[in-house]
């Protein structure tokens, strides 16, 4: 059990010092590999019982859309814009003060919640004709969507509390519990998906009902160690307060920017299910779920960390240390996103056959599933850098920056979809969403450099070459190792496992001696 805060939570001089977030990420990174692993267990178990077919599409569609709002209220744009408020409230006021703004925002952001869950399950039909438009030719397939999509919706409300939760524990250092809540939604629909799908008539729909049971148990999971610190929210609605009305200020234009990555995925779900034939928005799911796999164990926990520190460097005036910090989450993205995009792209199929080739997810779906692989693999870095690169700019409480960046980037995603869906199909959508978060991110670091907010040192520059050796030549060995797909085709599942894991591990030697051979140290990366 962790210890409460202290009487006076804005004068902890432990609270500000930097050089606690390797510490705090590395705590971070290994509760969230828990939870993305047994994500992948989950999407594994998924392409085995449901693979490609129309229910499968219409689950994952039914799924993404009240997802995509959870990281709009939660996750992204709540986050963003709550965590600088309460980090100057707990610096400039005492506690009861900080907790009455918990309460306040508590309740604005209930009854927001509310209205939309509302909204939502009422214009279910409506929705699920924007999003799965591709679907309302077929009857039973948009039937079963709308269906599925009033059990997910009110998944919303608890989800984006259970996000609130977080943000709060967060402020206070706590991150390893926020970053466990996840396996409890990954572990329910494991088990849903073996113990109650069979007994549906549609297995699909035990899978909605799945995910409105696990959003219950990850808010009541997080409620006790609220209370610990004495922050379990009573929530009051007050719009008046000054505090609610700056996070709802800071909150509106965050909710497009900071999830720009999201409106993407779900813009490419709508076009997906425009393409003729079932398969493209599974193929497109199951992509994601591997790309997250490293996105959410590094990148996320580091912006998780950073965030705050960088909040409180800004209200301290340390521009030196601030800039040193983003400089720290980039580097370190670099170092496991570089070597994590190249092995996507080499990997792709031995990963795409090991996870998900198997019962009902046949050989004919694997080449589909690797080809978007690849292409939205190859913008993995963008979509890492984008995080820490973020994080400046809301610590520092400047949202219009991002928001242009946003709008350039998806405008962008757009008109790229739409050169490329014809030729390229589910391909051309996941590799237009890579290419737009590479404008997205090169947007973000040129505003950054060019204020001189971020000023890179000329270490950086050398241990970036050193770190594009080290890359070469863990290609080169990973290249070497490479077997024909009709091989692990025709492996058995442990064979695969055991192959895969051995080449992943060779790689990953490799590369590590290569940064050793090219002067690279541990005090390269840290904060």
């Amino acid at each position: 059990m962790q210890s409460p805060p202290p009487s006076d939570p804005g004068s902890d001089p432990k609270s500000s010092a930097p050089s606690g977030l390797l510490k705090s990420s590395i705590v971070t990174s290994g509760s969230t590999l828990l939870s993305r692993v047994l994500g992948m267990v989950r999407e594994t178990v998924f392409a085995a019982l449901f693979g490609d077919n129309a229910a499968a599409d219409a689950f994952f569609v039914a799924f993404r859309i009240p997802n995509f709002l959870r990281r709009l209220f939660a996750e992204g744009a709540f986050s963003q814009a709550f965590v600088p408020v309460l980090s100057e409230k707990r610096k400039n006021e005492p506690q009861e003060v900080v907790k009455q703004f918990i309460d306040r925002v508590a309740g604005s952001l209930g009854l927001a919640l509310l209205v939309t869950t509302v909204v939502g399950v009422v214009g279910a039909p409506l929705l699920a004709g924007v999003f799965g438009m591709g679907f309302l030719d077929d009857e039973s397939k948009f039937g079963l969507l709308v269906a599925m999509l009033r059990i997910t919706f009110p998944y919303l409300i608890l989800i984006s509390l259970t996000g609130f939760a977080g943000a709060i524990l967060n402020s206070y250092g706590h991150f390893a519990v926020p970053a466990l809540t996840p396996v409890i939604l990954n572990v329910v629909l494991i088990a849903t998906a073996w113990l109650a799908a069979p007994l549906f008539t549609q297995p699909a729909i035990a899978l909605a009902w799945g995910v409105l049971l696990a959003g219950a148990l990850q808010l009541m999971f997080q409620l006790p160690f609220l209370a610990h610190l004495r922050m379990l929210p009573r929530p009051r609605l007050d719009m008046q307060d000054a505090g609610v009305k700056k996070v709802i200020g800071l909150m509106l234009p965050v909710m497009f920017s900071v999830s720009v990555g999201q409106i993407n995925l779900i813009v490419d779900t709508a076009l997906a299910t425009s393409i003729e034939g079932d398969g493209s928005v599974s193929w497109l799911n199951y992509t994601d779920r591997l790309v997250e796999l490293p996105l959410g164990i590094f990148a996320t926990a580091i912006a998780t960390v950073i965030l705050p520190a960088l909040s409180r460097l800004k209200t301290s005036g340390d521009d030196v240390t601030f800039s040193h910090t983003v400089e720290w989450g980039l580097r370190c993205c670099l170092l496991v996103g570089l070597p994590a995009c190249l092995a996507l792209l080499i990997l792709a199929e031995p990963m795409v056959i090991t996870l998900y080739q198997r019962g009902a997810f046949g050989v004919d779906a694997v080449l589909p599933t690797a080809r978007s692989v690849r292409a939205l693999g190859s913008g993995l870095l963008a979509f890492m850098a984008i995080k820490i690169l973020a994080s400046a700019y809301f610590s520092r409480q400047d949202m219009r920056t991002p928001v242009r960046c946003g709008v350039i980037a998806m405008v962008s995603n757009i008109g790229i979809n739409l050169v490329l869906i014809i030729p390229m199909k589910h391909v051309g959508l996941a590799l237009a969403t890579a290419i737009s978060a590479f404008i997205n991110a090169g947007l973000l670091m040129h505003g950054l450099v060019q204020r001189r907010v971020l000023v890179l040192a000329s270490e950086f520059w050398s241990v970036l070459i050193r770190m594009l050796v080290a890359n070469a030549v863990m290609v080169g060995a990973l290249l070497l190792l490479q077997q024909p797909s009709q091989t692990w085709l025709e492996w058995n599942d442990l064979s695969r496992v055991l192959h895969l894991l051995a080449q992943c591990l060779a790689g990953g030697l490799v590369y590590l001696a290569a940064l050793w051979v090219c002067g690279l140290k541990p005090n390269h990366f840290r904060a």
